[in-house]
């Protein structure tokens, strides 16, 4: 299916990489398109950063160390109430 690109300053940009690369603007948007589909795949999601995150934190804890957080530590934070 032909890719017809009806915009100036997109040919332009696919021309400039094609001199650099030395290949045609065809082959130039392959690349830049291929480049950037890869990037985009590598990128974590959000959803992805924050379990890697809790796993990361949860692996540093130490809660054997810590005081228990029962209702008497509850009851103390909040003034004895």
């Amino acid at each position: 299916m032909p890719l017809f690109i009806k915009d100036a300053s997109v040919d332009e940009l696919a021309a400039e990489l094609a001199h650099l690369l030395s290949v045609n603007k065809t082959e130039a948007v392959r690349l830049a398109l291929r480049q950037a589909l890869d990037r985009e795949k590598a990128t974590e999601s959000l959803a992805e950063q924050a379990v890697r995150f809790c796993r990361d934190l949860r692996a540093r804890s130490h809660p054997e160390r810590g005081q228990p957080a029962d209702k008497a530590f509850f009851d103390e934070l909040n003034g004895g109430l």
